[in-house]
C-alpha cells in the first residue's frame, strides 16, 4: 500500500513534469496503470488528503488524477473495478469519483436540435471552421451557444474566446451534456476556477463529470455546493463527505 511518503513523492514527480496537461494527465494514468487497484485507491487517497490539506503540488496534480480516471480509463487496468474496491476498502472519497448516475436534469435532444436550428442554417463543417476561426466575438457568442460538441470543441480552441464566456458557457441552462463535458475534457479551460464553479453547479452536468470536479473545490465552494439542492445529490453528499474528512484532519 503505498503510503503518504511515497504519496508525495509521486506527486513531487507529476509536479516537476514540464509540458501540457494532457502529459501530466496521461503520466497519472500510468502510475495508476503500474498498480494493482488496492494500490490505486490508496494512492488516489493520499493525493485527496494531502490537496485537501492545501499542499500545492498535490492540489495541481489531482487535477490530472481525475482528469485520467476520465479521460485515460482505457489505459488503467481494472478501471471498472476501482470503485468496488474502493468500497471495499472504505475509501468514501475514491468511491465517489466513480458515480455513473443521471444528471439531475437533461434537455431533451430534439429540443436541443431545433434551437440549433434557429442559431444557424449552415452545415456543420461550416460551423466547425468558424467556431474556430471567427474574430468576430458576436458570432463566437452566438456560435458557443450550440449544442453540438464538435461545434462546441472547435469554439474552445479559438484564441479569442474569454473565461467569461466560458463561464457562461458552462453554466448555461437548460443544456445537453456533451457540450459542458466538452468544456470539463479542455486542457485550456477546464483548470480554471471560475469555470469549474459554472460546471459543478449546473444541474445539466452528468455526476460522472462532476464528481471528478469536487475534490478540486475550494471549502468555500464545497460549503456552498454542499448546501445547493439543485444540484445532484452525489455531489452535495461527496461536498460534504470532503468537508467532514478537513475537519477530522485537524
Amino acid at each position: 500500500m503505498p503510503s503518504r511518503e511515497e504519496a508525495k513523492s509521486v506527486v513531487r514527480r507529476l509536479h516537476a513534469l514540464s509540458g501540457s496537461a494532457e502529459i501530466v494527465r496521461k503520466a497519472a494514468a500510468r502510475e495508476l496503470a503500474k498498480r494493482d487497484p488496492l494500490d490505486a485507491n490508496e494512492l488516489l487517497h493520499e493525493v485527496i488528503f494531502l490537496a485537501r490539506g492545501g499542499w500545492e503540488p498535490a492540489t495541481c496534480v489531482l487535477s490530472a488524477f481525475v482528469g485520467a480516471l476520465g479521460q485515460e480509463a482505457a489505459n488503467i487496468p481494472y478501471a471498472d473495478s476501482l470503485r468496488r474496491m474502493a468500497e471495499v476498502q472504505s475509501l468514501e472519497s475514491v468511491a465517489d469519483l466513480f458515480e455513473t448516475a443521471p444528471a439531475r436534469k437533461e434537455l431533451d435532444e430534439g429540443a436541443a436540435a431545433k434551437a440549433d436550428a434557429q442559431v444557424s442554417n449552415q452545415s456543420l463543417g461550416h460551423l466547425k471552421q468558424q467556431a474556430r476561426l471567427t474574430r468576430d466575438p458576436d458570432v463566437l457568442s452566438r456560435l458557443v451557444t450550440v449544442s453540438n460538441p464538435a461545434v462546441v470543441r472547435n469554439a474552445l480552441l479559438n484564441p479569442r474566446l474569454t473565461e467569461p464566456l466560458v463561464v457562461r458557457m458552462a453554466a448555461r441552462r437548460p443544456a445537453r451534456p456533451e457540450p459542458l463535458m466538452e468544456i470539463w475534457k479542455s486542457p485550456r479551460w477546464s483548470s480554471r476556477h471560475a469555470v469549474r464553479r459554472a460546471l459543478v453547479f449546473n444541474p445539466y452536468l452528468p455526476p460522472e463529470v462532476g464528481v471528478k470536479i469536487v475534490p478540486l473545490l475550494s471549502t468555500s465552494d464545497l460549503s456552498e455546493l454542499a448546501a445547493d439542492s439543485s444540484v445532484h445529490p452525489s455531489l452535495r453528499e461527496q461536498a460534504a463527505r470532503l468537508l467532514d474528512g478537513a475537519s477530522g484532519q485537524r
